[in-house]
């Protein structure tokens, strides 16, 4: 890996949220997507956990590479919630939690 490449993984994308008529919602600084079903989108970003609840919820896209994550649907809450270190372990340890 070289260094311009090693820049470009250190780089953080910035956290931003756009709702639109509380229908479309488009969330960059996306790291992981920890689940998902058309009721609750819960996601991991630079500032926490983020969970997202409505009704009939989509993805429409996902770009974890773009830290990008946009989501269609009835939109009735958006809420934070601190990750720890130790939730922040393998794809495992968030399974078995």
């Amino acid at each position: 890996m070289n260094a311009a490449e090693n820049n470009t993984k250190l780089m953080k994308v910035p956290h931003n949220i756009v709702l639109e008529d509380r229908r479309h919602l488009t969330v960059s600084g996306v790291s992981d997507v920890d689940s998902f079903d058309e009721q609750t989108v819960t996601v991991f970003t630079e500032l926490g956990e983020l969970t997202i609840k409505g009704e009939d919820l989509h993805i429409n896209r996902l770009s974890l590479d773009m830290g990008e994550l946009v989501v269609d649907g009835e939109i009735a809450a958006l809420s934070y919630a601190e990750v720890t270190k130790s939730q922040q372990g393998s794809f495992w340890n968030r399974v078995f939690r």
